[in-house]
C-alpha cells in the first residue's frame, strides 16, 4: 500500500499546468523516471559551496530542476552539478536508477567527488548518445555492456580511477566519435576500432601494453593521444593509414621502428614521438609545415634533412644525427622563423654559422655535446648537462 501511495503522490506532485493555445492541459512525467531522479538525487549531494541540489524540490515538476530537460513526460538529458568553471562539483555515488530513464540521451556530470563504480544499467539507456563523467574518483571496471550503446557517439570517463582493461565491445560501437579515456589506471591491450566515425581517441596516462596493428584504428582519426603508457612495436603500418590527423602524440611509449617520412605531410599542428624507440634516418618528402616536431629522446641516425628547418620548433635532441647541420637552418634561424632548435646530444660534426652572429632574443639554440665545438654562445636547457662537447673517443667509435 505504501508503494501505491508514493506512485500516487508521485503523478499528482508532477501534475503541471501548460498553457497551449489559451488553453490548460495536464503534462504528466514518466512516474518511473520521477521515481529513479528521487533515487539519484538520494545517492548525491553537494559539496561545499555548491548549491546545485537547491532548486530540486520535489513537490515542484522535475522538468523544470537544474540540469534536467525533457521531451513530452520523459527525461532526455540530465547533466549534474554546476557546469560553471570552478564550480566545486558533487560527492556521492551514481545510483543505478539512472539506467531506468529509458529515453536519455545524455548524461554529464561535473567535475567533483564521485566515487564507486559506474552502474552497469546505463547500457539500459539505448538512446544514449552522450556519456561524460570526468575528473571524478569513480573506480573500479569500465562495464563491458557499454557496448550495448550503439547510439553513443561521446565516452568521456577522464580523470578518474578506472582499472582493468578497455573492453573490446566499445571498440565496436559504430557511431562513436569521441573516445576519452585517459588519466586513468587502465591495462592491458588497445582493442580494435571499428567505427568510422571516430575522430578522436584519447588514452594517455594509463598503463597500455602491447602494441597496434596497422588496422587497429580507423583512418577517420584527427586526434590521436597514446603519451604515457607502455605500448611498444612498429607504428609505421599504421600511421601511413591515419592521413587525416591533426594532433599526434605518442610519447613516453616503447614504439619502435622506423617513422614513415609521410607522417610529416598530415595537417598537423604538433607531432610528439619523443621519448621512444623510433631509429633509422628521418626523411619527410617535402617541407615540413607543422609548427612542433619533437622527436628528442629515441636512436634516430643519419643526416638531418633540410626538410625539417620549416619546423617553428624542433627537438631532435638526444639521437644519433651525424653530419653537417644544412645551412638551411642557420638561414631559418638569423631570421627568427625558428624559435626553438634543440640538437644537443647527437654526434653531429659543425654548423655553417658566424661565430659572431646574433641569434635573436625570440630563438632558442642548443649545440652542447655533439663531436664539435658549439660555434656560437647559445643557452641551453638545464637538462643538457654543462659538457660542452662529446668525448672524442664516443665520435671515433660512432664514425666506426
Amino acid at each position: 500500500m505504501a508503494d501505491l501511495r508514493g506512485l500516487r503522490v508521485c503523478i499528482v506532485l508532477t501534475l503541471c499546468l501548460l498553457q497551449s493555445n489559451n488553453s490548460w492541459v495536464f503534462a504528466i512525467l514518466d512516474p518511473i523516471d520521477f521515481l529513479a531522479l528521487q533515487s539519484i538525487r538520494k545517492a548525491l549531494g553537494d559539496l561545499p559551496g555548491s548549491n546545485f541540489f537547491a532548486a530540486w524540490d520535489f513537490t515542484s515538476d522535475p522538468c523544470n530542476f537544474a540540469g534536467v530537460y525533457c521531451d513530452s513526460n520523459k527525461v532526455i538529458a540530465l547533466n549534474l552539478g554546476d557546469p560553471r568553471a570552478g564550480s566545486p562539483g558533487l560527492t556521492g555515488r551514481i545510483d543505478p536508477a539512472i539506467g531506468k530513464l529509458s529515453a536519455l540521451a545524455e548524461f554529464s556530470v561535473v567535475p567533483g567527488r564521485i566515487f564507486g563504480a559506474l552502474p552497469h544499467s546505463i547500457s539500459q539507456l539505448k538512446s544514449l548518445r552522450f556519456l561524460a563523467i570526468s575528473r571524478n574518483f569513480i573506480s573500479g571496471g569500465i562495464p563491458p555492456s557499454l557496448g550495448e550503446l550503439r547510439s553513443l557517439r561521446t565516452l568521456d570517463l577522464s580523470y578518474n580511477q578506472f582499472d582493468g582493461t578497455i573492453p573490446r565491445p566499445i571498440g565496436t560501437l559504430p557511431e562513436l566519435s569521441n573516445l576519452i579515456l585517459c588519466h586513468n589506471r587502465l591495462s592491458g591491450s588497445v582493442p580494435p576500432f571499428l567505427s568510422r566515425t571516430l575522430t578522436r581517441l584519447d588514452l594517455k596516462h594509463n598503463v597500455l601494453t602491447g602494441s597496434l596493428p596497422p588496422a587497429s584504428l580507423p583512418p577517420s582519426l584527427q586526434y590521436l593521444s597514446l603519451s604515457w603508457n607502455r605500448l611498444g612495436g612498429p607504428v609505421d603500418g599504421l600511421l601511413t593509414r591515419l592521413n587525416q590527423l591533426n594532433y599526434l602524440d605518442l610519447s613516453m611509449n616503447q614504439f619502435t621502428g622506423k617513422i614513415p617520412g609521410r607522417i610529416f605531410t598530415f595537417p598537423i599542428s604538433s607531432l610528439q614521438l619523443q621519448r621512444n624507440l623510433f631509429f633509422g634516418p628521418v626523411q619527410p618528402v617535402d617541407q615540413v609545415t607543422i609548427p612542433t616536431v619533437d622527436l628528442s629522446y629515441n636512436r634516430l641516425s643519419g643526416r638531418i634533412s633540410p626538410m625539417l628547418s620549416t619546423v617553428q620548433n624542433l627537438y631532435l635532441n638526444n639521437n644519433r644525427f651525424t653530419g653537417q647541420v644544412p645551412g638551411s637552418f642557420v638561414d631559418r634561424l638569423l631570421a627568427a622563423s625558428i624559435q626553438i632548435l634543440y640538437l644537443q646530444h647527437n654526434y653531429l660534426t659543425g654548423m655553417p654559422i658566424n661565430p659572431t652572429a646574433d641569434i635573436p632574443l625570440s630563438s632558442s639554440l642548443c649545440l652542447q655535446y655533439n663531436c664539435m665545438v658549439p660555434p656560437v654562445e647559445a643557452p641551453c636547457p638545464l637538462k643538457a648537462g654543462k659538457q660542452k662537447t662529446r668525448p672524442t673517443t664516443q665520435c671515433n667509435e660512432w664514425k666506426g
